[in-house]
């Protein structure tokens, strides 16, 4: 009761300091989430010179990107395609307004008469663009199409924008200009000729282990030049992957499995509560219906030649007559029995001509008119026509045919089997020369002649039952138990890992400098939640993490964390090192020459002396020695005869003497290479404008908080 009554005695006292510790709690998220943020901030996903970027309308970007490239794009790489097309529109219409480049609605008119102009939609009796007939479209559009009528807006709205572009690049192009002295500059780089005589002390000459740099040393040097030497917040970790593979035993499990299908079984029936036979595939008389039922693949309606079988098994299936069975077997992940449904002989080659009929309601009819049932109508008769007078396809396709081969007269040339679709395909290898018939697919009826067939050989039709080889559940458990003790092992001892697989046996796979908008991990593929992680604020070096990723588990640790700013003095090493080191060696080199004969320097050096003959300030390069533009650009300082003092280059120490100036010819006019450098220059602004922009903006990114 004496603790009771004293809790009670404080418990003013007690309540603040809850009250404080809750508010500290409370304050330290809002310190980490950058201060007290207003719904609108949770929703920003970047700013531009203060411009937002809202996620909700950025995400409608993306989607753009996505739709507009399909496949060829992972969602990362849309996400990094919108955001540029993002930053480049605000930075550009900020220059947009700042000069006053409007686009009016007049301006827009002569902008859709241009494009338009050659459309026949929009043309009148004569041929020519009609005003009328644009402004009525587009009153149609407004009254009967909604939908249609806003995409027209936006296609009036993006001519203005592009026109706005448009002004803006040749504002800027337009205040390029060369001068007439530098084209003669531009001129005389190329054409002012130095022959030289020189001595080169290479580098190599003194061994690295001679010469020590200090992390100090690499630390001042990356100070001096920071420019060179930024980089982005990175990320290195290592990983360990654990697969659910199958194991023999599974393996096995599936061939018995598989094996069970080939013969009759009796089975027990819940429907009328009795055991029924079973037929299997050796003798059931729908394989089609059999093969779909109980094989993982589909059943494929179609023939093939030998070289079109797996090939774990080719040999023993192109021996085998209708109706045998082979397998089971293992190939490509599965293991297979097949059955041959029929055997044949088919041309390895078909040539053919068609007439294509489109009706409405088909993707690629266009602005067809006619039914399907009227394109039945007239596939039928034009199939009569050319049985009657095989010759008239060619003036029939000209006239009816809907796709480019009309132009051919509906010859499609000669053709493997399986380039076209299946029903016209079934009928030109499954025919004979000279049939006439009409086929539906989903381009419409075609009325197909088969021309001519080659290379008639033997062809099987499979029914195979094929099942996949999966790990069993038992492997599965014994995979998952295996990850998790190694996660524990090493999550106690962080600074083991790899002692911990090395143990086990396990291949650790270390990933370096990975970016903040990285998406893929080497030999992992996409793993954005990987790399989500290791850029976590709260992750400290040494952490470890289990992701499930397809067919197993990546146990994750981060090994080191490298925030935004200059490069560290370790990783900056590799590029350093050799400077300082080189720089070293030149004081050295630079003691031992003594002198302006190169032929005594180079017998000192044990080196020999070279000649470099036309050499120019364009391309400064000395033969036997590459790019050296320090070492030419002081040739060109020095008179004929003249030796030079030692120069540092970029492979070693130089002494170079000038043996024959040969000055470029006068010409009259420079005019035409300043307008080559004008050109040049121009060519390249739009580019180097926006990056201009995006070096002089305020960019703040946060993509990574929602992507």
């Amino acid at each position: 009761m004496a603790v009771l009554n004293k809790i009670r005695q404080r418990s003013v006292f007690l309540i603040a300091i809850i009250a404080l510790a809750l508010f500290a709690f409370v304050l330290a998220d809002v310190l980490k989430n950058g201060g007290f943020s207003t719904q609108k901030s949770q929703r920003v996903l970047g700013t531009v010179n203060d411009e937002d970027i809202e996620q909700q309308e950025f995400a409608k970007l993306v989607e753009t990107q996505t739709a507009r490239y399909g496949n060829n794009i992972t969602s990362t790489q849309a996400v990094n395609a919108a955001w540029e097309q993002e930053v480049r529109r605000i930075l550009l219409e900020e220059q947009y307004e700042n000069l006053g480049i409007s686009i009016e609605q007049d301006r827009i008119n002569d902008l859709l008469k241009e494009a338009l102009q050659s459309d026949p939609n929009f043309q009148n009796a004569n041929g020519v663009f009609s005003e009328q007939k644009l402004k009525e479209y587009i009153a149609t559009l407004k009254s009967t199409n909604p939908t249609m009528y806003q995409q027209w807006v936006a296609y009036e709205q993006q001519l203005a924008k592009n026109e706005q572009q448009q002004i803006y690049f040749d504002l800027v192009k337009a205040g390029l200009n060369t001068s007439f002295k530098e084209g003669q500059m531009a001129y005389d780089m190329e054409n002012n000729l130095r022959d030289l005589q020189y001595v080169q002390v290479p580098y190599t000459s003194i061994k690295d282990e001679d010469i020590s740099i200090s992390k100090e040393e690499i630390s001042d040097y990356i100070k001096e030049h920071p420019n060179e030497f930024k980089t982005e917040a990175t990320r290195n970790i290592r990983y360990v992957k654990f697969s659910e593979d199958p194991t023999l035993d599974d393996e096995e499990a599936v061939k018995t499995e598989l094996a069970k299908l080939l013969n009759s079984r009796v089975a027990y029936t819940a429907a009328t509560k009795t055991n029924d036979t079973i037929a299997g595939l050796s003798n059931t008389t729908n394989p089609e219906e059999f093969v779909n039922e109980y094989s993982d693949l589909r059943y494929v309606d179609t023939y093939l030649f030998k070289n079109e079988l797996p090939k774990a098994a080719a040999d023993e299936l192109w021996s085998l007559d209708e109706g045998s069975v082979y397998g089971p077997y293992k190939d490509d992940g599965f293991y297979k029995l097949s059955k041959v449904v029929s055997v044949t002989q088919i041309p390895d080659s078909v040539q053919s001509s068609h007439i294509l009929l489109t009706y409405q309601g088909l993707q690629n009819a266009g602005a067809q008119t006619r039914t399907k049932a009227e394109a039945k109508k007239l596939a039928d008769s034009l199939e009569g026509v050319i049985k009657s007078s095989p010759s008239k396809m060619a003036e029939l396709a000209k006239e009816f045919s809907a796709d480019g081969s009309k132009e051919k007269g509906g010859d499609l040339g000669y053709t493997t089997k399986g380039r076209f679709v299946k029903p016209f395909n079934d009928f030109v290898f499954d025919g004979s020369t000279g049939d006439v018939g009409v086929v539906e697919s989903q381009f419409g009826y075609h009325v197909i002649r088969i021309d001519d067939q080659k290379n008639k050989q033997r062809a099987v039709k499979l029914a195979t039952v094929a099942k996949e080889i999966q790990p069993s559940q038992e492997t599965i458990n014994d995979v998952f138990n295996t990850t998790t003790k190694f996660q524990m092992a090493v999550a106690e001892s962080k600074n083991e890992f790899d002692e911990i697989a090395k143990e086990g046996n396990y291949t650790v796979r270390p990933v370096n400098s990975i970016k903040v908008l990285d998406e893929t991990l080497p030999g992992q593929g996409s793993q954005r939640d990987v790399i989500r992680w290791a850029f976590d604020e709260e992750r400290s070096t040494g952490d470890v993490e289990r992701f499930n990723v397809e067919g197993g588990y990546l146990i994750v640790q981060l090994t080191k964390k490298t925030e935004k700013g200059l490069l560290p003095a370790d990783e900056a090493s590799p590029r350093v090192t050799p400077i300082l080191r080189n720089e070293k060696k030149a004081t050295q080199i630079k003691k031992n020459i003594s002198g302006k004969d190169l032929s005594a320097i180079a017998s000192a050096n044990k080196v020999t002396v070279q000649n470099a003959p036309g050499v120019n300030l364009k391309n400064p390069t000395l033969a036997g020695s590459g790019t050296e533009p320090k070492v030419v650009g002081v040739a060109f300082g020095l008179d004929k005869d003249e030796v030079s003092a030692p120069i540092e280059g970029n492979r070693g120490v130089y002494v170079v003497k000038v043996t024959e100036i040969t000055a470029a010819r006068e010409l009259d006019n420079y005019a035409s290479f300043a307008v080559q450098k004008v050109n040049a220059d121009r060519a390249t602004v739009n580019t180097r404008v926006v990056q201009a922009l995006k070096d002089a903006a305020t960019i703040e990114d946060k993509r990574s908080n929602f992507y």
